[in-house]
């Protein structure tokens, strides 16, 4: 194992970082981890270990358990505008929100009559308007979910109308869509595409989406190309920065793709977050662990 670093690439990333501040590994034990998700007002992160089939919980002030067994493989979790938690869960092939009273709500799980492939990564714009990428990983083999034959035509990205219910692809032409999240002003989403783990020749790249009347998306122009592996979860900070989990850590860029830095780990990233008291601590699920550092720069405002 390499140990943890954090890495300059433009100076730049001096600004967002803090000197003295280490990358600590604050929980250890599960298998795949993904998901991570931040409850300011109860301070604690929750995350997914895939293959076990579990949500787990820990706190700011250390402490940690299971918060719900058979999560049906829950893969990206994140919070909506009323605190409920939005969940993608690949053997469940569906997206589902976890009510206040502890109910679960199913919010889609089929487009044009068919199964959803695996939806994996989870946002909710500020309209209550819920948007997930839906990859086939979950049902490619039994480990991160239950194998199963595709009925989608492709790998879409989908929005769900909170007034209607309707479910619509917004994007289409992506081999693997991943991690998603939007800019601050909502204007633009960005979507890894991890398609590389499909062909060799395939992308592995973060593009930017223009978003039109928050209803349908433009464009897809290439913003950052991921030379280590490939783009999984991102999170975007207040000043607009990406912060890109990938196999080697956490990539931080410009929104015009520009690399800053990185978060060297000894474990392969899946995602990110930012969280604690002032969402200035960035959590980082690996393959068996949570790491976390202290920055100098917040995350956009989430609810």
């Amino acid at each position: 194992m390499h140990p943890t670093a954090v890495r300059r690439i433009d100076r730049a990333f001096d600004r967002l970082t803090i000197g003295i501040a280490e990358v600590e590994r604050v929980w250890t034990g599960g298998l795949w981890l993904e998901g991570p998700v931040y409850f300011r007002d109860s301070r604690q992160l929750l995350w997914s270990d895939i293959p076990r089939q579990r949500i787990m919980r820990l706190t700011d002030a250390g402490s940690s358990d299971v918060f719900r067994e058979r999560s049906q493989h829950a893969n990206g979790n994140t919070r909506d505008r009323q605190g409920r938690l939005v969940t993608c869960e690949h053997s469940g092939r569906r997206v589902t929100r976890t009510e206040l009273d502890g109910r679960i709500t199913v919010i889609a799980d089929q487009f044009d009559g068919r199964a959803l492939n695996s939806p994996n990564d989870v946002v909710v714009r500020s309209d209550g308007s819920i948007w997930f990428t839906d990859p086939d990983y979950g049902i490619l083999g039994d480990y991160e979910g239950r194998r199963a034959p595709k009925e989608q035509d492709g790998s879409y990205v989908f929005r769900w109308d909170p007034t209607t219910a309707a479910l619509d692809a917004v994007v289409t032409d992506m081999v693997q869509p991943n991690g998603l999240a939007f800019s601050t002003d909502e204007t633009i989403l960005y979507i890894t595409d991890s398609g590389i783990t499909h062909s060799p020749a395939g992308p592995k790249h973060v593009r930017a989406y223009d978003v039109v009347g928050g209803r349908t998306l433009t464009g897809g122009r290439l913003v950052l190309d991921i030379e280590d592996r490939f783009g999984d979860g991102l999170r975007i900070d207040e000043q607009d920065n990406l912060w890109v989990a990938t196999g080697a850590g956490v990539l931080c860029a410009t929104p015009d793709g520009t690399t800053l830095g990185a978060i060297e780990l000894p474990e392969g990233a899946s995602n990110c977050v930012f969280g604690g008291e002032t969402s200035n601590r960035l959590f980082i699920t690996a393959t068996r662990s949570i790491y976390a550092l202290y920055l100098n720069v917040r995350g956009a405002q989430t609810p």
